[in-house]
């Protein structure tokens, strides 16, 4: 304790160690006590070790995901960056299927030299020509084609050829159909009777059509040989590339649809008429009044005769009408069926449309269909015809 004049006294001094010794305390202890810090527990040293561990892994965790997503990128940039020419596969560069070198490249064709490419994607026909001087008569032999085009959906065509002599195509002739191919082998002859004289002012049209039963006939090709550029002073045996065929400038008188069913044990044939379309228009609002008349032939006479009902306004006319004739199995291959679509005139004469002629003595698309009805007896087999002018006559074949 201080008193006045800044002298201790010496018995606060006594009266404080004497307090702390009755206390129970020792000096020294007591000032260690307070000098020093308490002791920490186990289980909080190993709680702070714990919890700094898991600090400076996830430190670590953070650098190493952000360095990794540095090189990734870095990569895709630099596979951005590679050059085509680089890049391989099988055997050649995009550089050169996308950009090929300027001086492989050919000029292409233009003008009238441009579909020299396409020449061969039509095929070709094999053909061969003779004059028979004493008869008067030009020879034609229809023999082969090869790479013809494919137009069917099965990747093939059933081709036949049709021959005739501009500028009279009302006698043609026709071979026999090739199914399913796209190389036939015709081997098959023709013969037109024209002067000498008259053969330079002729064209020879060799026209191959992809036949379909279903539809109108498609047209393949067709080889134009004019006969004054041609001399028969001895025969010709050449191939000639198909050229496209130009658009029929005849007037179309319409098609018409039928079946034919033989039964050779009862004797029956029966024409069923289905249907007609895309018919001439005959009356003066563009429209007509078809019906059909059906002939039996026999050597040449008409025998038989049936009709079906009239339709009224119409160019697409749906008859599904059958119509039976008795023809024993020995006179089958001598008659004929012949089917005339007529326009109905209530005031005038009933004017004929067009006619078709199925039959052993047909020709062409007529006798095909004869021949697939013999082929499959008791069964129908219908096809679809092209009408023709009443007073076309198909003539027969050279032997």
């Amino acid at each position: 304790m201080e008193i006045a004049g800044g002298k201790r006294r010496p018995g606060f001094q006594l009266n404080t160690v004497m307090q702390t010794e009755s206390a129970g305390l020792h000096p020294r202890a007591s000032v260690f006590s307070l000098s020093t810090p308490a002791a920490v527990p186990p289980w909080a040293l190993a709680t702070i070790v714990l919890v700094s561990a898991l600090l400076i892994f996830s430190c670590c965790f953070c650098l190493y995901r952000k360095r990794c997503r540095r090189r990734m990128g870095k990569k895709s940039q630099a596979q951005a960056q590679v050059h085509l020419q680089e890049v391989k596969e099988l055997g050649r560069s995009y550089i050169d299927k996308v950009q090929p070198e300027v001086e492989e490249l050919e000029p292409a064709p233009s003008g009238p030299g441009q579909q020299v490419a396409e020449k061969h994607e039509l095929g070709r026909l094999q053909y061969s020509l003779d004059y028979d001087f004493q008869s008067g008569q030009l020879l034609v032999g229809i023999l082969q084609a090869e790479g013809l085009a494919a137009l069917d959906l099965g990747g093939s065509s059933d081709p036949y050829v049709r021959v005739y002599l501009l500028p009279d195509k009302r006698r043609r002739y026709e071979t026999k159909v090739h199914r399913q191919t796209l190389n036939p082998h015709f081997g098959e002859n023709f013969a037109f009777k024209v002067p000498y004289v008259e053969l330079g002012g002729r064209v020879l049209v060799m026209a191959v059509y992809d036949f379909d039963r279903f539809s109108r006939n498609d047209a393949i090709g067709e080889v134009r040989v004019p006969m004054s550029s041609v001399d028969l002073g001895r025969p010709v045996l050449a191939w000639r590339e198909l050229q496209a065929a130009p658009r029929e400038e005849q007037e179309k008188l319409g098609d018409i649809c039928f079946s034919l069913r033989y039964v050779p044990t009862a004797g029956k044939l029966t024409v069923i008429v289905l249907e007609a379309k895309n018919l001439k228009k005959m009356d003066v609002g563009g429209l007509s009044d078809p019906y059909v008349k059906v002939h039996l032939l026999q050597g040449g006479k008409k025998v038989r005769k049936k009709k079906t009902t009239i339709k009224k306004n119409t160019l697409n006319p749906y008859y599904n009408e059958a119509f039976s004739f008795e023809v024993p199995c020995d006179q089958v291959q001598k008659v004929q069926v012949e089917l005339t679509v007529l326009d109905y005139d209530k005031l005038g004469k009933n004017e004929a449309i067009g006619r078709v002629a199925v039959g052993a003595a047909a020709g062409g698309a007529g006798l095909r269909h004869w021949a697939d009805m013999l082929a499959n007896p008791r069964r129908p087999i219908a096809q679809w015809h092209s009408l023709r002018p009443p007073d076309r006559v198909r003539p027969p074949p050279a032997p």
